[in-house]
């Protein structure tokens, strides 16, 4: 090759593309066009135009599957088809990103189920093993503390976590204080669905409210219309340790989010659709914590809901939702 043909490619390289810049949708498909005009030519130079970042070869496999990611379908009009593509490309990407090998599913609501929760605050001791629990199981961002539960400490007398203590830092449990969990209830009437402008979030036949992530604009018009405390944001790329990652994902769950996405609680949908418990109910050390399907009558959460005094946060609102407080 000749030298200073080299020399160019590699003063393009350096010019194009500063250390460090953020690439969204606009850059991408920026660098499609410019990959477009001259990329046929520099398989040949060795002058391979990156479309994705400083100091990252340019690799036509992964430049077709991002494409192919920008522009798919929002999961509810895709073909069964279309799904077990997109999650084979998902798969793929994430080898080629990260170097791990995950397990993806798309796997549908569970005939004949519809999922509820309950949550005694007499049992629970703050001692937050729930919290961790989740934020393993869902990938949740370690950099920003991202947190899908909240735990409030609160004084006997009062029945609202807004007027309780969600930053406590000593031993627990306190004298004379009961703990209550708070997340997203899972409204059968749920405001954040009504709210969205691009359709990305709705509810399931199982009842969980979901979020096609890709198709989240990050307009934030949820979390204003969430009265629960349900929703988070990412403002930055979410961080997860190579060797702390939960490699069964699901393609609504618990697969990794972006900057600028939404994301909340999914009762972890990648386990409780395999029959299995979500996450923080397994780590309750109490046994502060039932979920089960409501549409059983024998199963747990109806056994609570028919024989303990219940009642729901904010139900004056209408919501509907599918989680309740209960007492021993």
């Amino acid at each position: 090759m000749d030298p200073r043909k080299n020399n160019h490619c590699r003063k393009q390289k350096e010019s194009s593309h500063p250390q460090g810049k953020q690439y969204g949708r606009r850059e991408f498909l920026k660098g499609a066009a410019k990959v477009a005009a001259v990329g046929g030519a520099s398989m040949f130079t060795g002058c391979g135009t990156n479309a994705f970042g400083a100091g990252e070869e340019f690799s036509f496999e992964k430049f077709s599957l991002q494409w192919q990611e920008y522009f798919k379908k929002n999961y509810r009009l895709m073909t069964r088809d279309e799904k077990d593509e997109t999650i084979l490309r998902l798969e793929r990407l994430a080898k080629m990103k990260r170097d791990v090998d995950i397990k993806m599913s798309s796997r549908a609501p569970i005939e004949g189920v519809l999922y509820g929760y309950a949550f005694n605050v007499t049992r629970c001791e703050g001692y937050m093993e729930c919290v961790a629990a989740c934020v393993k199981e869902n990938n949740l961002d370690r950099k920003s503390n991202t947190q899908y539960i909240r735990i409030f400490e609160m004084e006997h007398g009062e029945m609202s976590p807004e007027v309780g203590d969600g930053k406590y830092f000593h031993e627990v449990p306190v004298e004379d204080h009961f703990y209550m969990g708070v997340q997203c209830f899972h409204c059968e009437n749920a405001p954040c669905v009504k709210a969205c402008p691009t359709k990305a979030t709705w509810k399931e036949p199982d009842g969980i409210v979901v979020v096609d992530y890709d198709w989240c604009i990050g307009c934030r018009y949820c979390i204003a219309a969430c009265p629960y405390y349900g929703r988070r944001f990412n403002w930055n790329d979410p961080y997860v340790p190579r060797g702390e990652m939960t490699k069964k994902q699901h393609y609504l769950g618990n697969r990794m989010r972006k900057r600028g996405q939404m994301e909340k609680c999914t009762f972890c949908v990648q386990r409780t659709r395999e029959g299995r418990l979500p996450a923080c109910v397994d780590a309750c050390p109490t046994g502060a914590r039932v979920f089960g399907n409501l549409l059983d009558p024998k199963s747990e959460i109806r056994f609570v809901l028919k024989n303990k005094k219940v009642f729901r946060f904010k139900e004056n609102l209408g919501t509907d939702a599918k989680f309740w407080y209960f007492i021993d």
